[in-house]
């Protein structure tokens, strides 16, 4: 795995839109620039992605559980393939391997983290969506950050980006929405 760099972002919101204050929520953020060892060419076996989501879900979401120092109430992730790659190249460094160990650093998680993958241009930005992690369903807690790095990812590189939140979004009026059929 050959990671050119990691960034971490923390933000505190005490305000909506409006100006209307709120209680604080915390949102935490990591991204990781990684070398995509499958750009510009087609490869049927795509597992060693599997291998470096599952090594950066561990090692990145440590880091901001410590971050957030609060208890986690939302996660997502979100990936931006280089221009030579493949939006499957995202679907594999985040799909199969990387939610095992976010759920095992932060103590939990019952729901599928939300996830969003694409193939963009350099500093190109990704929305990162975040939902509640045990209730799917509370639509209070559907959330998105959006992310970018100047100068990423390059055409051989994908931005992994995993978020974590102490809360729902500023002032929700939204509800938990109906139950599944």
């Amino acid at each position: 795995m050959s990671v050119r760099k990691t960034i971490f972002t923390k933000e505190v919101i005490t305000a909506d839109e409006m100006n209307q204050a709120c209680d604080p929520i915390t949102r935490v953020v990591a991204l990781a620039v990684v070398r995509n060892p499958f750009a510009g060419k087609h490869q049927e076996d795509l597992s060693p992605l599997f291998d470096i989501g599952a090594q950066l879900g561990a090692s990145l979401t440590q880091e901001l559980v410590n971050m957030l120092g609060a208890p986690v109430v939302c996660y997502g992730k979100a990936g931006l393939v280089g221009s030579l790659g493949a939006m499957e190249h995202g679907a594999a460094l985040l799909h199969p391997a990387l939610g095992k160990p976010v759920r095992a650093a932060i103590g939990d998680g019952k729901s599928l983290m939300p996830s969003n993958h694409k193939v963009g241009p350099l500093g190109g930005s990704i929305d990162l969506p975040l939902g509640h992690k045990d209730e799917a369903w509370s639509f209070d807690h559907i959330d998105t950050m959006t992310l970018w790095v100047p100068d990423a990812p390059r055409a051989d590189e994908i931005v992994l980006c995993i978020g974590l939140s102490d809360g729902t979004r500023v002032h929700p009026r939204v509800g938990k929405g109906p139950s599944p059929d």
